[in-house]
């Protein structure tokens, strides 16, 4: 097998951090948790593992600016952007086509670009047992999250029975891939000790995950070819993707090829993890005050408990005399509401993009 390579998806909007999370700001250019934006945090994180030369970005064409901002430290032609968005089966497939003009035996990574994880060694780690299991034999590995709770907001991998030896570690066939559960059922599988959060992390090599994207989703595929002709003859990427990606089928990984394959195992992962997906999980990796508010920027709590308080810039934010709310200040736009409605953002947003003057506010 080839050498290894990382491939960050740093496209999502991060919604349910609005009023900072902007569409040519996002989360993951934010510094939500830390004080580095959450994609630098993924490239550092990868580093020890691969060189700079073999960690690409896949970014949208708004984003592309930003993006290539935090990752000055990388070769500019390894930030790609996308003129649109068709999900994460052609994002898969755009990466595979390059790594594999760069290196046909060569062996990736997708990593999302905006979780959270604090425990990078261990991270390093499971990673590199992953790259091994990959280079193995040809498998498509997933890293299993290890759940906490009964959460219903995430997706689930059931393993199956018999394990794998990878080095030392354990890896799982994979039984199913299940869609995010009622609390009754996260419940259960919580209890059973079989199931996984799907935190969307991937390794397999480039022959591997194109040859079931040829088998399961030959329109992407057909898709696909003038894409990697052009990489193949040295061509520009940019007029290539501009004319092509527009056409290409829209559908996420999972649905296109995971759930069909029955070549997929299993990590189950060792590290600290949070995607952090909307604002009360910011609380969890700060240090409240004695009333449990935490608070970031200007901003002040008088007779109050469990509030998110953020005020970025000077401004001043003060509350009194409520509890459990989230308060965000930023020049543009001020949100205030309870920390049980925070998955509501998203859809106040579809409201705030329905002004005439949308793009100040998003």
């Amino acid at each position: 097998m080839g050498n290894p390579y990382i491939v960050i998806i740093a496209g999502g909007k991060g919604e349910r951090f609005w009023p900072q999370s902007r569409a040519e700001r996002p989360k993951h250019l934010l510094p939500v948790v830390g004080d580095k934006p959450l994609l630098t945090q993924t490239v550092e994180r990868v580093l020890p593992i691969v060189p700079k030369e073999n960690i690409f970005v896949i970014t949208s064409a708004v984003q592309e600016k930003g993006v290539r901002a935090v990752c000055k430290d990388l070769p500019k032609e390894n930030v790609i952007a996308e003129p649109v968005g068709r999900d994460t089966a052609a994002a898969v497939g755009l990466a595979a086509a390059i790594v594999g003009a760069r290196d046909p035996n060569g062996v990736f990574a997708v990593l999302p670009a905006d979780h959270v994880i604090h425990n990078g060694k261990k991270y390093q780690a499971d990673l590199k047992v992953a790259f091994a299991a990959a280079k193995k034999s040809p498998v498509m590995v997933t890293i299993g999250i290890t759940p906490t709770e009964p959460a219903t907001g995430f997706g689930y991998v059931q393993r199956g029975k018999t394990p794998q030896k990878v080095g030392r570690r354990e890896i799982f066939e994979v039984k199913r891939f299940v869609e995010k559960p009622d609390l009754k059922t996260a419940k259960r599988y919580l209890k059973s000790g079989d199931y996984f959060w799907n935190a969307g992390m991937f390794v397999w090599s480039v022959g591997v995950v194109e040859s079931a994207i040829a088998e399961f989703a030959p329109k992407l595929d057909a898709g696909l070819q003038p894409i990697r002709a052009a990489l193949a003859k040295g061509r520009k990427l940019t007029p290539v993707l501009k004319k092509v990606y527009p056409t290409l089928e829209k559908i996420s990984v999972d649905y296109a090829l995971l759930e069909k394959s029955t070549n997929v195992v299993v990590l189950p992962s060792t590290f600290d993890w949070d995607d952090v997906g909307a604002w009360p999980a910011v609380a969890r990796h700060f240090k409240p005050d004695t009333a449990g508010n935490v608070m970031r920027g200007a901003t002040m709590v008088e007779q109050g408990a469990g509030n998110i308080v953020f005020s970025e810039g000077s401004h001043l934010v003060t509350v009194v005399g409520v509890d459990d709310l989230i308060v965000v200040h930023t020049p543009e736009a001020t949100l205030v509401c309870p920390k049980d409605k925070a998955q509501e953002i998203k859809a106040l947003l579809k409201r705030v993009n329905a002004l005439p003057d949308a793009k100040r506010f998003t």
